[in-house]
């Protein structure tokens, strides 16, 4: 519940204090090539991102029963995730939350994009392929 509520309001700040669309992918994308120019914020963002769920597991442990994905299966997921947002001229969460926010028809028809190949591949991984992931 507060998840998408910190995640709404860190979009907002971001927006009104530096301009700038709240998109992890363009975020991780400048870090990398080390273009800060003036968003110094950057990698101290993305090291919350990785930092916050891991003290928030070792308070208090959720309450979902999951075992946890194997490391080349979550290599190969993040290529195929980074390689998507490439392609797709951004994530999830720029066109989902910053995009559609802002009433950008690109945004929209990218994020039923994203939905329907999310809502397609359950449906396949369950339901043809019989797995629980």
């Amino acid at each position: 519940m507060f998840g998408g509520l910190l995640i709404g309001l860190s979009a907002a700040v971001v927006f009104v204090f530096f301009g700038r669309i709240l998109g992890i992918s363009g975020i991780v994308a400048r870090t990398l090539n080390f273009d800060f120019g003036s968003g110094l914020w950057r990698p101290f963002f993305l090291i919350g991102l990785v930092v916050s769920p891991a003290v928030l597991s070792m308070i208090a442990p959720s309450p979902h029963e999951f075992e946890p994905m194997g490391l080349i299966p979550m290599m190969i997921g993040g290529f195929l995730v980074g390689y998507g947002t490439r392609v797709g001229s951004g994530c999830t969460s720029g066109h989902g939350i910053c995009g559609i926010s802002r009433l950008s028809k690109r945004s929209i028809v990218a994020t039923c994009t994203f939905m329907t190949a999310a809502v397609l591949t359950v449906f396949v991984v369950r339901h043809l392929f019989g797995s629980e992931l």
